[in-house]
């Protein structure tokens, strides 16, 4: 059978359609692609940003971690200070001490003789403290001391009624004026009837 010379054209617009169909299809995709490109984008700023928001806490802590450590020096307890009362006993210590091997006379207060409350007077007297001049007298002023928290410069009596008074030194010992013959000596405080004590500056 003879083809009639249009016979070729539809399958030329076949061809020539599929063609144009092709150009769509890829101006599609390349649009497409465009498009995706473009949203990829747009969404990696903020996908960036995130991190490095998170990472501010970070770098701060950072910069608090390594901040300079002030160290204090550390300075030793001071030494206790000898308070004034101490200071005047003490020296009242010294000052009867330095009176052994005066002689013992009966209201002798000094300088030369002494009897036991007259030793204490003097000796107490020198620091600036006034007390009364009998044994018995002696022991109701200042304050009362137990036996077991004696400490130099206290007043130690003996005999009840009270009728002796010496001033404690320390280790159990006490300097006084003890009777008549005898001079002004260090003894201890045992071997005689022991009354009470007063701490009297």
């Amino acid at each position: 059978m003879p083809i009639h010379p249009l016979s070729s054209r539809p399958a030329t617009q076949t061809r020539s359609t599929r063609t144009h169909r092709r150009g769509y299809a890829t101006r599609a995709a390349v649009v497409a692609t465009t498009s995706a490109a473009a949203a990829l984008l747009s969404v990696l700023p903020s996908t960036a940003a995130a991190p490095a928001a998170a990472a501010a806490p970070a770098t701060v802590s950072a910069r608090a971690v390594s901040a300079p450590v002030v160290s204090v020096p550390v300075v030793p307890a001071a030494a206790s200070v000898p308070t004034h009362a101490t200071t005047s006993r003490s020296s009242a210590v010294a000052n009867a001490l330095s009176k052994v091997g005066a002689a013992y006379r009966w209201g002798g207060d000094g300088p030369s003789s002494f009897d036991c409350s007259g030793l204490v007077n003097w000796a107490f007297e020198k620091v600036g403290v006034d007390l009364p001049r009998t044994s018995r007298a002696l022991s109701q002023v200042g304050t009362p001391v137990s036996r077991n928290d004696l400490k130099p410069g206290d007043l130690v009596f003996f005999y009840s009624p009270v009728s002796h008074v010496g001033i404690y030194i320390g280790d159990g010992q006490m300097v006084h004026a003890s009777t008549s013959g005898k001079p002004v000596a260090v003894d201890p405080i045992e071997g005689r009837e022991y009354h009470s004590a007063r701490r009297v500056a």
